[in-house]
């Protein structure tokens, strides 16, 4: 019998099973189940795919676009056929179920992971098909490890030994399961019309066919979508690949996967209502526009002191890369939750004002659920009913919305199905932490996936400077993947070393097909402030216009000051004979009682947790606080506060001092580095600790930010002054307190402290001061270091843990493109994405503070009125208030938990309360700290989490 027969009602054998719900004892034929992921696969590249990403796949591939639509369908739709195989026998009712014929031909077929013996089986097949599959970078061998990569992993095709035809045939059964396998595969080629074979296959293009497969997978086995067709299934092949043709576009819409293009509105309205672009962003509004349409994607490195417009900028550089077609949909990547948060709410904003039907914007960091843009659907656990593999698979889809029903009435939430944790990535328009970018560059399980949904929209790669460089090391790799898929960057700071600007933009190039040796000669340096432009195309580079960069210093120049004050911290005893010396509370007194006093907005930094909690503590104790006292005018922020304590507090701090709005007559934040970046705010007085000078010039940054608002009378006509406190010893020499060490490279705020001793007295001039500054500590620092012995010794240090973060990092990247031979070098190593580091250090764990009543109870609250579930699975209301009262602690403070601190048994099987380490509290006496073995910890109401250590 031919394709035409088999396509038939009864020409091809059915009775395999590809999913089976044991609820409904419903049975799902695998040869439908396949040809609904080609069926999908087609329809993702319709509505998925952006023109860029369809033409570096027809590129890769040497076909056509229609060619290489019909190629990538035909081979998602394969990704399944090992399930012809012993596989069949893992469920005994839909085994029972299949022919006998096929029953009696399994000839002690072997049991092997379904996704493998996909990759074995269809080597041979492609073969016969006039694939060349011969070596390991061939486009056969290439095409099955696109399959056997569907699951997330990519795996090694062993040519002459397990993937041998004799081999396999032996593994998978006698020759009636043999032959089925053959005409499956000539079925599914013959529906979907790839008849050409391709004359290469690119490692780009077949990490994004293999997303694309991931996707469609995925869709078609969501159980609303398969169950109604398996229990009124159609009578032959060719009549259920007619129906999900038709079926299938409504499944993509409704997972939210289909792009949109935002219609174009003034630049008023897109902006929050500015009256107009600064110079900086009509500059590239005039100068990037031609360059891109003539040219196509590149990457952009914007650089402007911090309060300049970055932010409008990169949406501006979006909108113009975007409008040349080949992208579609931003990605917005930031360091820390906080700052992700608040540009979440930036890039909601900007989505909604361009009023489009619906357009979803995802959050995507660790801790999104403390976040209350999103909603209890993205936390619903869901019971699997459907059983298609040996090992279950953790990524099972979520519970489905009821029909009609949306999560919410704003059109910039996502939908119920791009809500998954590692598919909200896929959001057209996404606020992400770096490290969630980061994981593309790492041997982790769909890593293909991560990358297939960075690739389709514009990157936004903001506060770059705070990347350590274990980090950026991670960066340049990703970039160099971002380069080769064609995909536009943008990347921001205001305080970025000329170095690392070179750095990151030759990864580009090279990703882009430019090599070192040819871009050797280029300086990839932007002015200050400015831009710079590098076109994947030809490596060609456009800068501001000098007159534009000139125009925009001119428009924010200021004065400031940094004033270093030498202080002796509590972690410093003073020999008896030495004179008294100023202390660093104290010093931080001086400065805030005319707040506390008069009026006016302050904001303390602090280094430490416990620096903070004991300067909150002194400042609320030594002050007279006018009113109704320090409560609602004194405020701590750091990272050891519940999540939805510390959300709530970063929200009104961030409204409080924001550009608009009505400001607090009074107002002292003390926190630590988590209002550093990205956060749009103004104080009047500004204390911070002794830290690296890029993080001091960011906090200057939000010193007298806006200059409509009113100063307090004592400080009108000044210029801003930020206080440093540099903690010395008796002899002024500078000694960081112990618990400072850990926190970045001693060199940097000794660097930073000789600096600025040595700077004469004056008010920096900003912006025109900045690049100077940065470079001086953060870029070439062997002049500064040659000026001291000590500090000379601190720089050495400093690079030589420079290149171990480097050198660490390098360890689990995945390979170049270019120096990828097999798609298996992408998975070399077996890294979990909870394990894989995007970060140097221990991962830290989540403590959950909870009261433990006389009667046993455990609660929330110490007054017993909030309790938990502890004998039966928690509610989705539940999961979410649990890990909104989460905190993070570093791992070695629990290390010594004992069996009181493990959460209960019915929590285990839930992945976001697993982890969990319980911290329970006497509700008698909640002051009492809880024990782990040497460590002491205990959650204070206003203080957060207090720790002590024997």
């Amino acid at each position: 019998m031919g394709v035409r027969e088999d396509a038939r009602r009864g020409g091809i054998d059915l009775s395999p099973w590809g999913k089976f719900d044991r609820g409904a004892w419903a049975v799902y034929p695998l040869l439908f189940h396949l040809l609904d992921v080609a069926a999908l696969a087609g329809v993702v590249w319709d509505r998925y795919l952006t023109r860029g990403q369809r033409r570096m796949i027809a590129a890769g591939l040497g076909l056509t676009l229609a060619e290489a639509r019909s190629l990538v369908m035909f081979i998602a739709g394969l990704h399944d056929l090992g399930k012809l195989s012993a596989f069949q026998e893992q469920e005994a009712y839909p085994w029972a179920r299949v022919s006998d014929t096929l029953r009696a031909d399994t000839r002690g077929w072997q049991r092997m992971p379904h996704e493998r013996a996909s990759m074995h089986s269809v080597l041979q097949l492609l073969a016969e098909a006039g694939y060349p599959a011969d070596t390991s970078d061939s486009p056969g061998v290439l095409v099955a490890q696109i399959l056997g990569g569907h699951h997330g992993r990519f795996l090694q095709v062993d040519i002459d030994g397990a993937a041998k035809v004799s081999r396999v045939n032996l593994a998978l059964g006698g020759s009636a399961w043999q032959d089925l396998r053959r005409r499956y595969f000539a079925l599914l080629r013959h529906l979907t019309g790839a008849t050409m074979v391709p004359s290469d296959v690119s490692v780009p293009a077949a990490v994004l066919i293999t997303g694309i497969g991931i996707i469609a997978d995925r869709l078609a086995s969501q159980r609303h979508y398969w169950l109604p067709k398996a229990q009124a299934p159609a009578f032959g092949a060719g009549e259920h690949f007619a129906q999900a043709v038709r079926d299938v576009p409504a499944v993509v819409e409704e997972s939210g996967l289909a792009r949109i293009t935002l219609p174009q509105v003034p630049f008023t309205q897109a902006h929050g209502g500015l009256e107009r672009p600064n110079a900086l962003q009509a500059s590239v509004i005039r100068q990037l526009a031609p360059v891109v349409g003539e040219k196509g994607a590149g990457i952009l490195v914007v650089t402007d002191a911090t309060g300049g417009g970055k932010s409008v900028t990169a949406l501006e550089a979006a909108r113009i890369f975007n409008a040349c077609g080949d992208t579609a949909g931003i990605l917005w990547l930031l360091p820390t939750m906080a700052t992700t948060d608040a540009a979440y709410d930036l890039l909601e904003a900007y989505v909604a004002a361009h009023h489009p039907e619906h357009a979803p914007v995802s959050l995507v960091h660790s801790h999104s659920y403390d976040n209350t843009a999103y909603t209890d659907h993205r936390l619903a656990a869901h019971e699997p009913s459907t059983s298609d593999a040996y090992w279950p698979d953790s990524d099972d889809d979520e519970g489905r919305p009821a029909a009609g029903e949306r999560p919410e009435e704003r059109v910039t939430v996502p939908d119920g199905w791009l809500r998954g944790w590692d598919r909200a990535l896929l959001a057209q328009f996404t606020v992400a932490t770096h490290d969630q970018a980061l994981m593309a560059a790492l041997p982790v399980r769909f890593s293909a996936l991560r990358m297939l949904a960075l690739c389709g929209r514009t990157v936004i790669v903001d506060e770059v400077h705070a990347l350590p460089p274990f980090m950026r090391q991670t960066l340049s790799r990703l970039l160099h993947w971002l380069g080769a898929l064609g995909c536009p960057v943008v990347l921001l700071s205001a305080t970025l070393p000329g170095h690392i600007s070179e750095q990151l933009v030759r990864s580009y190039l090279d990703g882009a097909g430019h090599p070192p040796p040819a871009t050797a000669h280029l300086d990839c340096r932007p002015s200050y402030p400015g831009w710079l432009y590098a076109a994947a195309s030809d490596a060609s580079l456009t800068r501001i216009d000098p007159a534009a960069a000139d125009a925009h210093a001119d428009r924010h120049r200021r004065r400031a000051d940094i004033r270093l004050h030498p202080v002796r911290h509590p972690s410093c005893t003073d020999p008896e004979d030495t004179p008294a010396r100023e202390s660093r509370l104290e010093r931080i007194t001086q400065e805030i009682a005319p707040v506390a006093r008069s009026g006016g907005c302050a904001a303390v930094y602090c280094a430490t947790v416990a620096d903070a909690q004991t300067t909150y503590t002194h400042l609320r104790t030594v002050l007279d606080w006018p009113d109704e006292g320090p409560d609602g005018q004194l405020l701590l922020l750091h990272a050891r506060l519940p999540g939805h304590q510390r959300e709530a507090l970063t929200r009104r701090i961030r409204t409080a001092l924001a550009s608009a709005g009505e400001r607090p007559g009074r107002l002292v934040v003390v926190t630590t580095t988590l209002l550093d970046m990205s956060l749009d705010i103004d104080v009047d007085v500004m204390v911070s600790d002794l830290a690296p000078l890029h993080t001091l010039l960011q906090r200057l940054g939000r010193l007298w930010r806006f200059d409509h608002i009113k100063r307090p009378d004592r400080l009108s006509g000044d210029h801003p002054r930020l206080i440093v406190l540099e903690p010395t010893d008796h002899r002024r020499r500078t000694l960081l307190p112990p618990a400072w060490r850990p926190l970045d490279s001693p060199f940097l705020p000794l660097a930073t402290a000789a600096y600025l001793a040595r700077r004469p007295e004056q008010p920096l001039t900003l912006p025109d001061d900045v690049q100077q500054l940065v470079e001086a500590v953060h870029g070439d620092a062997d002049a500064l270091a040659r000026t001291d012995a000590a500090l000379r010794r601190s720089h050495t240090l400093h690079q030589t843990r420079t290149r171990t973060e480097e050198h660490h990092s390098a360890l689990h990247l995945v390979p170049a493109w270019h120096d990828t031979l097999s798609l298996s070098d992408l998975h070399r190593q077996n890294l979990h994405p909870r394990e894989a580091a995007t970060r140097l250090g221990a991962m830290p764990r989540r403590l959950l503070p909870v009261y433990r009543t006389p009667g046993g109870r455990l609660t929330l609250d110490a007054a017993g009125t909030r309790p938990l579930p502890e004998h039966r699975k928690p509610t989705t209301a539940q999961i979410r208030t649990i890990l909104q009262h989460t905190l993070p602690v570093p791992a070695a403070w629990v290390a010594g938990r004992t069996r009181d601190h493990h959460i209960p048994a019915s929590w285990r099987s839930h992945a976001l309360l697993a982890d969990l380490v319980l911290l329970p509290q006497d509700a008698g006496v909640p002051s009492r700290p809880v024990r782990f073995g040497r460590y002491r910890l205990q959650l204070d109401d206003t203080l957060g989490l207090v720790h002590a250590e024997d």
